[in-house]
């Protein structure tokens, strides 16, 4: 039986919680795997490098896509496969690479499905999975704190995010390969490693998370119609399409802001920054997926 390691926020819920995870690993023949518990995310990533040191070779992370992004940056290079446990809000990576919302089935998609190599990005040396953006959805992500998470779920993003629809937009300078892209005022900018964001909308259906390459999106949307047009082009899975986004691809891209802007990774509100350097790292890390 492979090395295994857990690391859990211990705040989020999952199936029967942790202690049928344990029963659950028991049953599989993992009687005593190593083991850490986290109130925050941010605490997730030393006891991540710690279980990759150690030799992991499955690295359990239960917990929504902030947890997991942060354990990625830890141990992403390493030998160690992530598992993902998706206890959070969103849960994005682990639907975008359809591991089960079912405790045991997620469980043995660790212990016994595929093993695949993925790339992820980097803001600023940081590594992501699924998406980062600044402007609009880390203003969402932000202003939804735990509290409206906990009691709302998913609906919290969207009623922050109708609070900033006419947020105040701010000039930018994006460069996508080292060549001019855009200039001018944006409500957001996001790179995507996959294309699915929440509700199932494939806001980036071109997106694959193994082909070398992230997603870029500029949203010059300035006000509520605006955003619903824009939002129906994602719905309808053609944001090209939208006279209010502009749409590439690229391996680097380098973002300046007029001011400082908030910025979000994988739904992890970071400080403010006026120069964002985003870079995809091919095949960099390996998830555990179930068996095709």
């Amino acid at each position: 039986m492979a090395d295994v390691a857990v690391v859990a926020h211990s705040k989020k819920s999952f199936g029967g919680g942790l202690p049928e995870l344990r029963k659950i690993l028991t049953d599989e023949g993992v009687a005593n795997p190593l083991w850490f518990e986290v109130k925050k995310s941010r605490r997730a990533p030393k006891y991540a490098r710690q279980a990759a040191a150690k030799g992991a070779d499955v690295l359990f992370v239960w917990g929504g896509d902030g947890t997991v992004q942060r354990c990625i940056d830890a141990v992403a290079g390493t030998d160690t496969a992530v598992a993902i446990l998706p206890a959070g809000t969103a849960n994005l990576l682990a639907a975008n690479l359809n591991v089960p919302h079912d405790l045991a089935e997620a469980v043995r998609a660790g212990l016994h499905g595929d093993r695949r190599r993925i790339d992820t990005g980097s803001v600023n040396g940081e590594r992501f999975t699924v998406m980062a953006g600044a402007g609009f959805d880390a203003r969402m992500i932000s202003d939804a704190d735990r509290g409206t998470k906990d009691r709302l779920g998913r609906v919290a993003y969207i009623v922050t995010g109708i609070r900033n629809l006419r947020a105040r937009r701010v000039r930018a300078t994006v460069k996508v390969d080292g060549k001019p892209f855009f200039e001018g005022k944006v409500a957001c900018v996001l790179a995507a490693n996959v294309g699915k964001i929440l509700g199932g909308v494939e806001a980036f259906p071109q997106a694959q998370p193994d082909n070398g390459y992230l997603e870029l999106g500029v949203v010059t949307a300035r006000d509520p119609v605006q955003w619903a047009r824009t939002f129906g082009r994602l719905a309808l899975g053609n944001p090209e399409r939208s006279p209010f986004a502009n749409v590439t691809r690229g391996k680097k891209v380098t973002i300046r802001f007029a001011e400082k802007v908030r910025y979000e990774l994988d739904g992890g509100a970071r400080p403010a920054r006026r120069k964002l350097r985003v870079k995809v790292h091919p095949s960099s890390v390996t998830v555990c997926v179930p068996p095709q």
